[in-house]
């Protein structure tokens, strides 16, 4: 099994561009994602597709890799808002999950929560910038490598809008690469409008991040949070 490596301390070109400062930075949030070999994917084990019902279908490609998650329904569950519950061990964030401008990545999301994909998993990456403030989560492993053995197709919004509370996903750097890794921003940041929004924090749920911001990282502006911080469980309100 191989995987990209997305967190920048960890490769050579990152590094350089770390190096150039934090401007370029704000282009480095990729996600890795990991295969499966579930039966949900397509007959080949390809992709999960489907125009069956009113649903939108949803494009989900399998990576190569392997996971223990099951690929998500071909066709969105959802089409409006989903109100959610991302349960850490440093308090509840309350979500509006937009089931309307991001169907996909919305039913991939609750796919993976009902699942348990992210039960017990850390958040592994905090950044500090000053145009870039946001916690990662969603992976594992922990490494900043790990995924659910698919990828989801991009539901983009070209005005980029990253404010305080936004939930989106990280990505390669390539199109439609996400899987099952997110990013919360907990101060408005500055980011290219090429990841997905797929929901909003509360206000509450944006000062629990603060507070484990407050610690800072592992490394300067971008490293591991010093306060340690898990999803104990995302549920979703039905």
């Amino acid at each position: 099994m191989s995987s990209l490596r997305f967190w920048p301390a960890l490769t050579t070109p990152a590094r350089r561009r770390l190096a150039g400062g934090a401007a370029l930075v704000l282009t480095a949030l990729p996600l890795a994602a990991c295969g499966s070999d579930d039966a949900d994917q397509a007959a080949d084990g390809s992709a999960s597709t489907s125009s069956a019902g009113d649903g939108v279908a949803c494009n989900y490609e399998a990576d190569g890799t392997t996971s223990t998650a099951k690929m998500p329904p071909a066709t969105a569950a959802y089409d409006g808002p989903v109100q959610a519950t991302i349960s850490t061990s440093a308090g509840e964030l309350t979500v509006t999950l937009d089931g309307k401008g991001a169907p996909c990545t919305v039913n991939s999301f609750l796919s993976l929560a009902k699942q348990g994909y992210f039960d017990d998993t850390p958040c592994h990456r905090l950044t500090t910038y000053d145009a870039l403030k946001v916690l990662q989560c969603g992976d594992p492993t922990g490494t900043g490598t790990g995924g659910p053995g698919y990828t989801i197709p991009d539901e983009l919004d070209t005005a980029g809008d990253y404010s305080a509370g936004t939930l989106a996903m990280a990505n390669t750097g390539q199109p439609d690469s996400g899987g099952s890794q997110f990013f919360i921003v907990y101060a408005d940041s500055q980011l290219p409008p090429s990841y997905t929004v797929f929901g909003k924090v509360d206000a509450a749920g944006v000062k629990v991040v603060e507070k484990v911001a407050a610690g800072g990282t592992s490394a300067p502006e971008d490293g591991a949070p010093n306060t340690p911080v898990s999803i104990t469980k995302v549920t979703a309100d039905s």
